[in-house]
């Protein structure tokens, strides 16, 4: 099921505009599809497309406020992905870490 998540969440975010409306959202709260749509060279049916894929991986919820539907970032999809990454963040780490030792090491190898 994670897996199913990551995979929706990372397809989601390989598009720009997607990540333009996230990025709108994060910055500004929610929007309405027209309000988000306005920015963009494209028609609100595409907006709202991309809107669909954003809501399939959980990073965007659409609610009800009279004849309004806004749209919100919900952010538990990216801190899954940050989570994930965290691993390969301390794998790097390290490395870079045995980098180092291994360059003072090179740069004096009598050890002081």
């Amino acid at each position: 099921m994670m897996t199913e998540r990551l995979d929706a969440t990372f397809a989601a975010l390989a598009d720009p505009t997607r990540r333009a409306i996230l990025a709108r959202l994060a910055r500004d709260g929610e929007a309405t599809v027209t309000e988000l749509a306005a920015p963009f060279a494209m028609s609100q049916p595409a907006v709202s497309k991309h809107l669909k894929v954003l809501e399939r991986a959980g990073l965007v919820t659409r609610g009800r406020n009279g004849r309004r539907r806004p749209c919100r970032l919900d952010p538990r999809p990216l801190q899954e992905v940050t989570d994930w990454l965290a691993e390969y963040r301390r794998f790097w780490e390290e490395r870079y870490q045995a980098l180092d030792a291994l360059l003072d090491e090179l740069q004096d190898p009598e050890g002081g």
